[in-house]
């Protein structure tokens, strides 16, 4: 992993870009996210499987992002471009007939599921909320609640959590509580949308 936060009490942030990442041979995004991710959903599709649930990433609208940056040079060449993959094998899967479930969580923390409350939109807004964190069991519950609350239907949204006490009325719903009401909201990504700086 790549620390996207390593702090120390006097010393300023490390700069990702100033780090010589370089991707393995066949590792870059482009073979994991999108030539890895192709392959199985036609194999799944082989099988007959009937609902796909992809976990991929917030910020696929914008190529700025600092996902895009890595393993690319200061001058923007090399292998990069994470999200720009994890976009394009999404819309691979959502053309491939599968019923899917497509979560975009924000960033990944390891600390207790099911003491936040789940926030789920569409089309990188969450990327506009100050806190954008979400437990890595809370994401693994709504994965689950995809394949047992869709009700045959398919859906791509984006998901944080948000501190109880912040979330009004203060309870904290299930996952499937929080899926079955984002559905009734009958949102889904938009993947006509061009993504900034393209």
């Amino acid at each position: 992993k790549i620390p996207m936060n390593v702090m120390t009490p006097n010393k300023k942030a490390i700069n990702f870009r100033d780090l010589k990442f370089k991707y393995g041979p066949g590792q870059h995004p482009e073979m994991v996210d999108y030539v890895g991710q192709k392959k199985q959903v036609d194999f799944a599709r082989r099988l007959g499987v009937k609902h796909v649930v992809l976990v991929s990433s917030m910020g696929g609208l914008d190529n700025s992002n600092f996902l895009n940056q890595i393993g690319k040079d200061k001058n923007g060449e090399g292998q990069g471009d994470i999200l720009v993959w994890k976009r394009k094998a999404e819309q691979y899967l959502i053309e491939s007939g599968l019923q899917y479930t497509i979560i975009h969580p924000g960033g990944l923390v390891d600390t207790p599921s099911n003491e936040m409350k789940l926030v789920l939109d569409v089309d990188d807004e969450l990327l506009k909320r100050e806190k954008k964190a979400i437990p890595r069991g809370d994401v693994a519950n709504l994965c689950i609640a995809a394949l047992t609350e869709s009700e045959d239907r398919s859906v791509s949204l984006d998901c944080v959590g948000e501190k109880a006490t912040e979330a009004k009325g203060g309870r904290v719903k299930s996952a499937e509580e929080a899926f079955r009401d984002f559905l009734s909201t009958g949102k889904t990504a938009d993947y006509t949308l061009v993504p900034k700086n393209a």
